[in-house]
């Protein structure tokens, strides 16, 4: 997988994830900088033209740098059973979104909620991209990324490790009115059809963010927003 960018390239060390190779532009603002980290960190480099950079990265706007890493690997679901012994978590939950920009735009928002996990389906959903980490700002990084096959099933197992979920929908009880604190997971559905019945059924409370009449319903991923933020504000203040 190809990404561009410094600060993504900056997340994606920081978080450990193995670096095949950067390429940088020749003679750009800061190489030098840039060099003597990848030096320090044994990462190999190339410098070439802005054309082979477009070329990797189908980007001009790319900040001269791009580099190569493994495909992204998805973390699994034992992984948050194995977090809910040490302590209360919270996750976000996605019934097929598949809008990237909305998939990255949730990521971030997760991450800067304090947020532990996002799950995803396997199936009609938008997978971890180029485009997706670059609209998360690198904050893909920071965080897991669980992938399901049967998000029901799921659900039904996070329940079974006293995992309260929550279903979101434009009814519901409202966001303040809820106990967001504890161990929680909160499942946001398609950008179409909203949340499927099987998946709908296996949640414990249906909850909503009250807004005006003046329109139907909020984009997922500024719901996602404004529900992440309730969730680190009863938990922190």
């Amino acid at each position: 997988m190809f990404l561009y960018g410094r600060k993504i390239l900056y997340e994606a060390i920081e978080s450990g994830r193995r670096i095949k190779r950067v390429f940088l532009k020749r003679n750009m603002k800061g190489m030098d900088e840039m060099i003597f980290m990848l030096d320090e960190r044994n990462i190999r480099y190339n410098l070439v033209s802005d054309d082979v950079l477009l070329r990797l990265s189908g980007e001009r706007k790319n900040q001269g740098v791009v580099f190569e890493i493994e495909d992204f690997e998805y973390s699994d679901l034992n992984d948050i059973l194995e977090l809910r012994e040490k302590r209360d978590i919270s996750i976000f939950l996605l019934d097929q979104i598949q809008d990237p920009h909305n998939l990255g735009a949730i990521i971030r928002s997760a991450v800067a909620f304090g947020l532990d996990f996002i799950v995803i389906t396997k199936d009609r959903s938008a997978k971890i991209t180029p485009a997706v980490v670059k609209v998360s700002a690198g904050t893909v990084f920071k965080i897991p990324v669980v992938m399901v096959v049967n998000l029901a099933r799921a659900l039904e197992k996070l329940k079974k490790n006293d995992i309260t979920i929550f279903g979101t929908d434009t009814k519901g009880k409202s966001i303040v009115d809820v106990d967001l604190t504890g161990s929680i997971g909160v499942v946001f559905g398609n950008e179409g059809s909203g949340m499927r019945r099987l998946v709908r059924e296996k949640c414990d409370e249906i909850i909503t963010i009250p807004t005006s009449e003046n329109v139907e319903s909020l984009n997922v991923s500024v719901s996602a927003g404004i529900i992440g933020y309730e969730i680190y504000r009863q938990r922190n203040w």
